[in-house]
C-alpha cells in the first residue's frame, strides 16, 4: 500500500541521470523519453526523486521498446519502499543489535526524524533486514574473507526449542571464527534429516577449502552417526556445558529439594508486611473531621516499619531467586544469602540490647 503524503510536505527534489546511455542492442546514444516520481523519507527528510528514464530513438531497434532507469536509483531506495537505505539500516540495527520494541522504533522516528511509519510496516522492513543479513552471513565471499587466515575448522551442532510443542532449530556454528554457518528447524529429528545437515556443513568446509579438526555436541545418537559417516576419522567431542550439565543433575536435584525446604521454613512474610502496613493505617488520622497529630508524629518517619520491610523485600527476592546453574547452585546462594540475613538481624538486635550478638 503506497504511503499517504500530506499535502504540505516539504520534500528535497533530487533528479538522477542514466549513466551509461549507449543502448544495449545497436550502441546509439538513448534519449530521455520519460519521468518516473517517487517519494521516500530519509534520516536527512523526505526526498522526491526524479528519475529519467531513456531508451534507444531507432523504433527498428529491438531495445526501442525497453526503458533504462538510473543505475543509481537503487543505491538509495528500493523499488516500492517508503525509506531510504538510510533508514532501513537504523531501524535494522535498532531492531537486532539494540533489540528495540517495534513501537519504540516507531516512537523515536517519529520524534527524532518525524517519519511515520506504521507498525505493520516496520515489522515488514525488520523481516527483510533479517533476510539481507542472513544471505549477507551466507555469502561466499564474505566467508572466505572471514577464514582466510584459519587452517581447521571446529564445528558444532545443537538443538534448540523455543517452547515446549514447537519445532526444534538446529544450528551449526564454526567456533574458530566464532560464526554461525546456518540453522534450520526440523519437525523430525531423525538420523537422516540431521546427516542432511551434517553433509552441509561439509559441503562448507569444502567449499572455503579447509579442513574440520573437531566436532563438538551433545552427543545425540542422530548427531554421533551423521558426523562418523560425514566426516570419517574427525574426532567428536562432548560439549563441556552439556556434560557439567548432566553430570551436575544429581547435585541440582537435591539442591531443589534444599530449596524446598528453605521455603517451607521461613515463612510468614506476608503476615509481616501487613501488620506493619495496618500498624501506619491506624496511626493516621480517620476521616475528614479526625484530629490532626501533633506535629512531632506527623512529620517523624516510621523507621522500624521501613527496616521491617526491607527485610521483607530481600527475604522474598532471595526466595524467588532461581538463576545459578551446575557451578553455582541457587539452593546454595539461597542458604548463603538467608545466612546473611540472619547474621544482620542479630547485629541489629544486639545494637539495640547493646550488647554483642548471640552466637546461634
Amino acid at each position: 500500500m503506497p504511503h499517504c503524503w500530506p499535502e504540505d510536505t516539504d520534500f528535497a527534489l533530487w533528479e538522477l541521470d542514466v549513466i551509461d546511455r549507449e543502448c544495449p542492442a545497436c550502441g546509439r546514444m538513448m534519449h530521455v523519453c520519460d519521468h518516473r516520481y517517487r517519494r521516500f523519507f530519509t534520516l536527512g527528510g523526505p526526498v522526491q526523486l526524479v528519475c529519467k528514464l531513456d531508451r534507444c530513438p531507432d523504433p527498428r531497434c529491438p531495445g526501442h521498446a525497453a526503458t533504462k532507469s538510473p543505475e543509481i536509483e537503487a543505491t538509495l531506495a528500493l523499488p516500492g519502499w517508503a525509506i531510504g537505505w538510510d533508514v532501513f539500516c537504523w531501524v535494522g540495527h535498532r531492531r537486532f543489535a539494540r533489540h528495540w520494541s517495534i513501537p519504540q522504533i516507531r516512537t523515536e522516528l517519529l520524534d527524532s526524524y518525524a517519519i511515520t511509519l506504521s507498525e505493520n510496516a516496520i515489522a515488514g522492513y525488520t523481516r527483510r533486514y533479517q533476510a539481507m543479513l542472513a544471505a549477507r552471513q551466507q555469502d561466499p565471499e564474505a566467508l572466505r574473507r572471514h577464514y582466510h587466515g584459519v587452517d581447521r575448522l571446529i564445528l558444532s551442532i545443537d538443538g534448540l526449542q523455543p517452547e515446549k510443542g514447537h519445532e526444534t532449530l538446529y544450528v551449526v556454528r564454526e567456533l574458530t571464527g566464532k560464526r554461525v554457518w546456518f540453522a534450520e528447524p526440523l519437525i523430525s529429528a531423525s538420523a537422516a534429516e540431521v546427516r542432511r545437515l551434517i553433509a552441509q556443513a561439509r559441503r562448507w568446509a569444502d567449499g572455503l577449502g579447509k579442513s574440520v579438526a573437531m566436532w563438538v555436541s551433545d552427543k545425540q545418537d542422530a548427531f554421533v552417526t551423521g558426523i562418523a559417516a560425514e566426516f570419517p576419522g574427525v574426532p567428536h567431542r562432548y560439549c563441556a556445558n552439556h556434560f557439567l550439565r548432566d553430570l551436575a543433575k544429581p547435585v541440582l536435584e537435591a539442591d531443589s529439594h534444599a530449596k524446598v525446604r528453605m521455603r517451607a521454613k521461613v515463612r510468614g512474610l506476608r503476615g509481616i508486611e501487613q501488620s506493619v502496613l495496618k500498624r501506619r493505617r491506624d496511626a493516621a488520622p480517620q476521616g475528614p473531621g479526625a484530629p490532626s497529630p501533633p506535629v512531632a508524629e506527623a512529620t517523624a518517619p516510621d523507621v522500624g516499619g521501613d527496616v521491617v520491610l526491607g527485610y521483607c523485600a530481600a527475604v522474598r527476592g532471595i526466595l524467588n531467586d532461581d538463576q545459578g546453574g551446575p557451578l553455582h547452585p541457587p539452593g546454595l546462594r539461597m542458604a548463603e544469602a538467608l545466612g546473611e540475613v540472619r547474621a544482620s538481624l542479630a547485629r541489629n538486635l544486639a545494637a539495640k540490647r547493646g550488647g554483642p550478638p548471640r552466637r546461634s
